[in-house]
């Protein structure tokens, strides 16, 4: 596959990553708690009846100058220590709140580094969620690990929790490109990682980050043709977004040389033909998985669908109830996020208070284009059709709710980005590089807004 270059200069703008619609950076922190509980009590009623839980872990041992998430350094075991009582409190708090006959679909662990804990304390969570919840068949047990971290008695130990998927940030193979970025060596082998782990019947997600200093077409290659020998399940190839104004740390790497544009380009690209003729195909944004993949087959049956964990199965999709500082629920009618700060957090559970810092409430108008954008995000497609049956909307009203650019629209046709039948609305292969700004065009918001954005490739 070779992107067209000229289409990658013209669209490589600040545009959301659209994980939620509207994007975080839209949250508010006017509101009232009793309006929060509500949305909460409320999400029982709603169509997406699963519950997925996702688990902030905030602490790591060491920065990564990356780093784009809540974290928090140090060695203080004690801290950590507090930290988990205080999240195994808010489990409890949502066994208050939700139906005893809604189940878990998913868990997901993230941070920060979630098996910097101690694999007890990790021991001492699952039990409650697996003595308080009800589970479906096949629910996804997942992590996201640090490699520094993984020793073969924890990830068996996460075998006898049922963890089914871990996702290892891996970043790069190079360790010059590691040491750039102040990574931390992984502990073992990443190949007898992943063997060990497919022997226990654990998938394994392997994660790239692309756009990094010291990172060139020749080594990178050679890190993804690495990746494709150890023949993961998944693999996801993220964009470095160098957000200064929001992450400080990140002007660090400002003294090495940071691939331009064009450079991460060709990166990514590179990285693409290896996995594709290499028997790994593409999945939404920067995804990649072997054809049987559950993933890939839902994509196929326009079933596949996307929250803050990434992507999944509308079978494992469920409303988003998240614990942890600043976790953020993802219910159908609003975006509830929890405080940032570990004193706070603490405060507000041992006064048995949910630890809310910012709320979106979506109106009608605003779950349509959600649904819109999230559709295209995931599954590349649009049905207006389907659009109409679902929300009980006229197509004249889904026209002036996003404010569609129908000159923009036209324009992406002709390039090639997209097939227009009708009512519906198709990703070419060449267009599905350009799906965040694809969806853009269906957001009302995209020219009301001074909010900052990394940019869309």
């Amino acid at each position: 596959m070779n992107i067209n270059k000229e289409l990658l200069k013209k669209y490589n703008v600040p545009t959301p990553r659209y994980t939620s619609y509207p994007p975080a950076n839209f949250f508010s922190d006017n509101f009232k708690p009793s309006e929060a509980t509500d949305a909460l009590i409320k999400s029982n009623e709603e169509n997406t009846q699963n519950i997925s839980f996702y688990l902030h872990i905030p602490f790591c041992s060491q920065l990564c100058h990356y780093c784009g998430c809540n974290t928090h350094i140090t060695h203080n075991k004690s801290l950590i220590s507090e930290y988990v009582e205080t999240l195994k409190k808010e489990i409890l708090l949502y066994k208050k709140i939700l139906s005893p006959q809604r189940k878990i679909s998913q868990i997901h662990w993230g941070g920060g580094t979630p098996d910097y804990l101690d694999i007890k304390q990790i021991q001492e969570i699952m039990s409650i969620f697996y003595e308080n919840f009800n589970f479906i068949d096949d629910a996804e047990i997942a992590m996201e690990c640090h490699p520094a971290h993984l020793t073969y008695d924890f990830m068996n130990e996460l075998v006898n929790l049922q963890f089914n998927r871990l996702s290892i940030g891996i970043q790069d193979f190079d360790k010059d490109v590691l040491r750039n970025v102040n990574r931390v060596l992984p502990i073992l082998p990443v190949e007898k990682m992943v063997a060990f782990l497919h022997e226990n019947k654990i998938k394994v997600n392997l994660d790239f980050v692309y756009g990094l200093p010291g990172q060139t077409i020749e080594r990178f290659s050679g890190t993804i043709k690495k990746a494709v020998s150890i023949a993961p399940d998944r693999l996801a190839l993220f964009s470095y977004a160098h957000v200064p104004w929001v992450k400080p740390h990140q002007k660090i790497l400002e003294k090495y040389h940071l691939p331009d544009a064009e450079t991460k380009i060709h990166l990514f690209e590179k990285a693409f033909n290896i996995l594709t003729e290499n028997g790994y195909v593409s999945i939404g944004l920067d995804h990649f998985s072997k054809p049987d993949d559950e993933l890939y087959i839902a994509l196929q049956n326009k079933e596949l669908s996307r929250n803050f964990q990434g992507y999944c199965t509308k079978k494992t999709t469920g409303q988003v109830y998240a614990v942890g500082v600043s976790g953020i629920s993802q219910l159908d009618n609003a975006y509830l996020q929890n405080t940032k700060n570990l004193k706070t957090y603490s405060e507000s559970i041992d006064k048995g208070v949910f630890p809310f810092e910012k709320v979106y409430f979506l109106n009608k108008n605003e779950k349509i284009v959600s649904y819109i954008i999230t559709e295209i995000m995931s599954n590349r497609f649009i049905s207006f059709k389907d659009v109409e049956q679902k929300f009980n909307v006229s197509y004249d009203e889904i026209k002036e709710i996003t404010k569609i650019d129908y000159d923009l629209l036209t324009v992406f046709e002709n390039e090639g980005l997209i097939k227009i039948n009708k009512k519906e609305i198709s990703v070419t292969y060449q267009g599905m590089f350009f799906l965040r700004n694809i969806a853009n065009l269906f957001d009302p918001l995209r020219k009301q807004t001074e909010k900052q954005f990394s940019k869309s490739l």
